[in-house]
């Protein structure tokens, strides 16, 4: 395994810089990555606990380009829900911020840098790990499932070269942080801008605070990236008077954003000379799969676009039949380098191959136009983007009824998610329990009480049944 990222080749540049004025140069980067490594000591699995910041950040490079096997988690991750995961991976080291280390008491701290520290776990097994396995990230991080995707160093660095590619990056970018670093969308940005020797802006700030933009102004961005609620946000603020003359391009994943807001933000970047840049992904993906070049923002307004360099998309019926003619709905099939090896639900799994031999089966359902650009119409599985996070309904479930012992139903469309019971008393405990166990907004939960949940005959819950209460 050859290392992700040449760091030494841009030397001087500025790697990173945070809010505070702290900042480090790509061969600063490089040593304290490699002094992390070397307290590690070897290859084997390790937690990172991560906050956009530069320690989070020394941890993701300095795992990534010597060989160890990170976990990219939420700081802010249920404690239950994070020792259910520790108790089933049974990881070699914690990287966690400083202010978190006491809840791990029973571990050891051998190393700090930039208000983390490695704690040594002690755990009396050590999973065996697949030689090209490199990176491994949630499917469902806000509920805590140990589903993890497996994702390899050639998946990684195949799929950064791709996205800086079609983005056009060069070292002059100054990419601002609007994504966690355990989510795919955001980890694309550092993966890819890092090739280029970009310089990344560093901030743990949202949107809706004056601090990020005061940042953003001061730091002279050139870009940002957001899921369809970061650009509802942005509607909201007014954001097309802002007066950012460093900002050259948006990015946008992570859902689909609606057509009409789609069209006000290319109307804007065409007008300003800027570029607005739609894409499509999945962590089963390492991260990218289609995106929709900038010049085509406006006319194809709702399209995800077309398969990034590399990467090919087809349709699918039913039967498995490849669709031709456009405008008819099939299954999306994308094929790629940066297709990921497969899943992990457990600490045996880690030492599993690549189970996907290139070829991934997205579970969205999609069409073409006649000139080849794809448009999702909808999903095959029972997922939900909220806010960008994408959440399993069956998680929520079975949450739920591991807690309550109540009969519920999970539905909805992305960032609305309808929690169905048919007990009363509980309904509000229910909701505080999900917004508290997940950490998203409470803005996007509602407990809907019924008298039963439909099922049909097999006992299977219904859940077409469900959308008469909540569809418009």
């Amino acid at each position: 395994m050859g290392k992700m990222w040449n760091l030494t080749q841009f030397a001087d540049h500025i790697a990173v810089k945070d809010e505070f004025g702290r900042q480090l140069t790509y061969s600063e980067l490089n040593e304290e990555a490699n002094r992390l490594a070397e307290a590690v000591g070897r290859r084997c699995l390790v937690f990172s606990l991560c906050r956009n910041e530069i320690g989070s950040l020394i941890g993701y490079v300095g795992f990534v380009n010597n060989g160890i096997v990170s976990v990219q988690l939420s700081s802010h991750l249920d404690d239950s829900l994070l020792q259910n995961l520790l108790t089933e991976y049974q990881p070699a080291y914690l990287w966690v911020p400083e202010d978190q280390a006491e809840q791990f008491d029973d571990g050891k701290i051998i190393y700090s840098s930039f208000d983390y520290c490695l704690i040594k776990t002690g755990y009396d097994k050590e999973y065996p790990l697949y030689p090209e396995l490199g990176l491994l990230i949630t499917t469902s991080g806000s509920t805590g499932s140990p589903k993890f995707v497996r994702q390899s160093y050639a998946n990684l660095l195949d799929n950064a070269s791709s996205i800086a590619d079609y983005l056009k990056l060069d070292s002059s970018e100054r990419p601002i942080t609007t994504l966690p670093m355990n989510y795919v969308y955001g980890l694309s940005i550092i993966n890819s801008h890092y090739l280029v020797g970009a310089t990344l802006l560093m901030t743990d700030k949202g949107l809706m605070q004056k601090e990020f933009w005061s940042f953003f102004k001061e730091a002279e961005a050139t870009s940002f990236g957001g899921v369809p609620y970061t650009y509802e946000m942005l509607d909201k603020l007014r954001f097309y008077r802002m007066k950012l003359p460093s900002l050259r391009t948006m990015t946008q994943a992570g859902g689909k954003i609606t057509p009409e807001l789609h069209e006000k933000f290319a109307q804007y970047a065409a007008e300003q000379g800027k570029h607005f840049v739609v894409m499509y992904g999945a962590a089963e993906a390492t991260s990218r799969m289609g995106y929709l070049p900038p010049e085509k923002a406006v006319e194809k307004k709702g399209s995800m676009g077309i398969p990034i360099p590399g990467g090919t998309f087809r349709l699918v019926d039913a039967d498995d039949h490849e669709i031709t003619e456009p405008y008819v709905t099939g299954e999306l099939v994308y094929e790629g380098k940066n297709v990921t090896l497969g899943y992990a639900v457990c600490g045996e799994d880690l030492i599993k191959g690549d189970e996907r031999g290139g070829i991934l089966k997205t579970g969205d359902m999609a069409q073409f136009d006649e000139d080849h650009f794809y448009y999702i119409v909808g999903r095959k599985k029972r997922f939900l983007k909220i806010y960008g996070n994408r959440v399993n309904l069956d998680e929520i479930d079975r949450m739920i009824k591991g807690q309550f012992s109540i009969e519920v139903a999970s539905d909805g469309v992305d960032d609305h998610m309808y929690i169905f019971v048919t007990d009363e008393k509980s309904a509000d405990t229910v909701r505080d329990f999900v917004i508290a166990k997940t950490k998203l907004n409470l803005a996007a939960f509602k407990v809907i009480v019924i008298d039963q949940i439909p099922k049909n005959e097999s006992g299977k819950t219904l859940y077409k049944e469900l959308k008469k209460y909540y569809a418009e």
